[in-house]
């Protein structure tokens, strides 16, 4: 297949946003994030660009938001710089 048959497609934040959101779920459940991936359903907007018609459901309990919360506002330690 040669490049001049190929349609370029490019992600739209929606879909870009559901592969975030699939890298959540698969950190906060400790789970795979390729049956996740796989499971997509993708669309052309007309635009050129893909969104995900089922992006993925991310549940978090109380206690997940908390430690969420508190990684959010811990400060940042500075990274020593390679020589």
């Amino acid at each position: 297949m040669s490049d001049t048959n190929l349609n370029e497609l490019y992600l739209s934040d929606q879909a870009l946003g559901a592969v975030m959101m699939a890298l959540q779920k698969s950190l906060i459940e400790q789970s795979d994030i390729v049956p996740v991936l796989k499971s997509f359903k993708l669309a052309n907007d007309g635009e050129g660009n893909l969104i995900v018609i089922n992006p993925p459901l991310v549940r978090v309990s109380h206690d997940d938001m908390e430690a969420l919360s508190a990684a959010a506002t811990a400060p940042v330690m500075p990274r020593e710089e390679d020589d």
